[in-house]
């Protein structure tokens, strides 16, 4: 694969210097530098390089201008801020100009390389992760269930749709952040939430609010595990999960992802059970 291009905009010689022997030791090539608007402008349209490190504080302007700018010139140019200055209005700001991440200063060579590789995204790492997330999954499933009950689950096929999802009673929808986004869903009917809670707590479960509470707990440890084995593949998917959310009724449905998703079918001990999961490449955070 070709060595990734890159601008360094800052009006600090030592700055520069930092930055650029950081991203030669780390495998790309830096084209250019500038430290004004006017030397933004004429290097990057010279130079049209796959990333730009850009310093806020500049001299007769700053970096959300000349990110404004570098824009015109290529959309498709990624822009990572590189300030001492950090605060949430600073955060949002660079947001709203479509830099997409941010560094402070002093740099800490890990956590920058780390920022660049997750800005200067390609199809090959995208692919990568869309062959390894479903059975990583699957393997979370299996062997959760296997340390809190004892018991083998058996996968009997999955296939691929964005199709609204007619529950079977009761879903716990899990949302997954980082580098890419997604949701894992995973879906009983209310019988075979009761069976795994009972044995889950090793007793028969007399309330309500204990399965939901079971059955949350369950499913979070499965996506939790799952994200953690994903991230040792590669730190620079950094996924992390948000905190289950339980619904359960006679007629209930989940709509339909804008994505299209993995639905498994597995049978347990407990009855059958539907793992749905899936990713996207959209926004992610950076921060």
């Amino acid at each position: 694969m070709d060595k990734k291009r890159v601008v360094i905009v800052d009006d600090s010689d030592f700055s520069v210097l930092i930055i650029k022997d950081i991203l030669e030791k780390n495998g790309f090539e830096v084209v250019g530098r500038a430290g004004t608007l006017d030397e933004v402008i004429s290097v990057v349209s010279e130079t049209k390089p796959d990333l730009v490190t850009m310093d806020i504080t500049l001299p007769g302007t700053d970096g959300f201008e000349c990110t404004k700018e570098i824009h015109k010139i290529d959309k498709g140019i990624k822009v990572i801020a590189v300030s001492s200055m950090l605060d949430d209005e600073m955060l949002q700001k660079a947001k709203n100009f479509n830099i997409s991440g941010y560094v402070q200063k002093p740099i800490d060579e890990e956590e920058f390389i780390l920022a660049v590789k997750r800005v200067l995204d390609d199809e090959e790492l995208f692919k990568h992760f869309q062959s390894l997330y479903l059975p990583i999954f699957k393997e979370a499933f299996s062997d959760a269930l296997n340390r809190m009950t004892k018991t083998i689950a058996t996968y009997k096929g999955e296939r691929l749709s964005n199709e609204t999802i007619q529950s079977k009673g009761i879903a716990v929808v899990v949302g997954i952040i980082g580098k890419y986004s997604g949701r894992m869903i995973l879906d009983m009917s209310v019988e075979s939430a009761t069976a795994l809670t009972d044995k889950m707590l090793k007793k028969e479960s007399s309330k309500q609010t204990e399965i939901i509470a079971a059955i949350g707990e369950f499913a979070n440890i499965v996506s939790g595990n799952a994200c953690s084995m994903l991230n040792r593949e590669n730190k620079v998917f950094g996924l992390r999960v948000s905190p289950p959310s339980v619904f359960y009724g006679k007629s209930l449905n989940i709509s339909s992802a804008k994505i299209k998703t993995y639905s498994v079918t597995i049978d347990t001990e407990f009855g059958e059970m539907i793992l749905n999961i899936g990713f996207s490449r959209g926004d992610f955070e950076w921060m």
